[in-house]
């Protein structure tokens, strides 16, 4: 006899359930962090191997006529 594992659900904005079909809900936590680490500029690029999530890759940007000394080290 075989155990399933239920599919994670998350709650979209407007209050209903979605199941989640290609990522865990810990996948989902992880690019959450990863965009509120970026602060105003940025990307969040999502690299898959052999159809699983394997790489998260963050580029943070700055833009140039608003820069600060000491920013880029913050």
């Amino acid at each position: 006899m075989t155990t399933r594992i239920p599919k994670a659900q998350i709650l979209t904005s407007n209050g209903d359930s979605c199941t989640l079909k290609f990522m865990e809900l810990q996948q989902v936590s992880m690019i959450d962090e990863a965009l509120t680490s970026l602060g105003e500029f940025g990307e969040v690029r999502l690299i898959v191997e052999k159809g699983k999530l394997r790489f998260l890759v963050t580029q943070k940007s700055f833009d140039a006529l608003k820069w600060q000394p000491g920013e880029m080290s913050g």
